[in-house]
């Protein structure tokens, strides 16, 4: 049986990074969990003693100073040693922006495990977040507080030995299409994308040269008409209304993009596309009255 102190959580204020669950625990030999998937993040840290994490095919063999990620809907399994098992601490975690987060770590699906020297601290914040068990607003408060304090720790010196150059730089290319995702109908450009993952603009055109075989603005703007194209497909909103929410503030400019792009202007594509969906939709009802008539 093992020792475990844990703190869990029912919904969240907050959006873009809040906390589930927190815990630590002293594990007894051969304690395992899994396998089983779990719906959000968990970062864990060895505090002592050692175990095993497996991802799929992927076998991590891990102790003390070290710790991994678990991600939402994978199949993970791990293990305590038989015969020097871990004590360890974990936060999960989940959030609109909690994959941007983790990225400022280091950590991404090709990166699951981590060396920390901020064990002391870690451990410090985790017991303190056990502490704040209440519902109150206060304490939410606070737990928020710390949890953004733990990933703060955390950026010390987590960004991984293990970290190779071309790792770090498709974390600099993703989170940049993270941004892009959140933020395309904002009117944002290439400079906003460059200061937002902290590089300079030529040093961000070379990343997506090297990794996409197209430049930022180029992605960008394939982004944006590539939303803009469902809008006017599924929705009733005006041309301007489209190009608004698509971050253009001029409907002319944004119509000569879709042309040069598509081959025609956005309200050729709207009437062709619509009347595809039209027949499409028409054709499955057809296909279902045919077999409701089978019956």
């Amino acid at each position: 049986m093992e020792d475990a102190y844990v703190l869990q959580l029912k919904g969240s204020k907050f959006k873009d990074l809040y906390l589930c669950f927190c815990g630590m625990s002293d594990c007894e030999p051969n304690h395992s969990f899994g396998p089983a998937v779990r719906p959000n993040y968990i970062i864990h840290y060895i505090l002592s003693g050692k175990g095993i994490y497996q991802v799929g095919e992927q076998r991590y063999e891990l102790q003390q100073g070290q710790g991994f990620l678990i991600e939402p809907e994978e199949v993970t399994f791990y293990k305590a040693d038989g015969k020097n098992p871990w004590s360890y601490l974990w936060i999960g975690f989940y959030g609109e922006q909690a994959d941007e987060y983790l990225l400022d770590l280091g950590l991404n699906s090709s990166q699951l495990v981590f060396q920390s020297d901020q064990g002391k601290d870690l451990k410090r914040i985790v017991a303190k977040m056990l502490s704040y068990h209440s519902p109150s607003q206060t304490d939410q408060y606070y737990l928020q507080s710390l949890l953004y304090e733990f990933f703060a720790v955390l950026t010390k010196d987590a960004r991984l030995a293990n970290v190779t150059k071309e790792t770090k730089e498709s974390i600099y290319v993703q989170k940049s299409i993270n941004f892009i995702r959140n933020n395309y109908s904002s009117g944002i450009g290439v400079k906003d994308i460059a200061e937002h993952v902290c590089v300079s603009r030529s040093y961000l055109y070379k990343l997506f040269e090297e990794t996409l075989q197209m430049s930022p603005k180029d992605f960008l703007t394939q982004f944006q008409i590539s939303r803009s194209k469902e809008l006017l497909t599924v929705t009733d909103l005006s041309i301007e209304g489209v190009a608004m929410s698509c971050g253009y503030g001029d409907a002319l400019v944004y119509s000569k993009t879709f042309k040069k792009i598509m081959g025609m202007p956005p309200s050729v594509y709207r009437k062709t596309h619509r009347q595809e969906v039209r027949e499409h939709l028409e054709s499955q009802e057809q296909e279902l009255e045919k077999l409701l008539e089978t019956f």
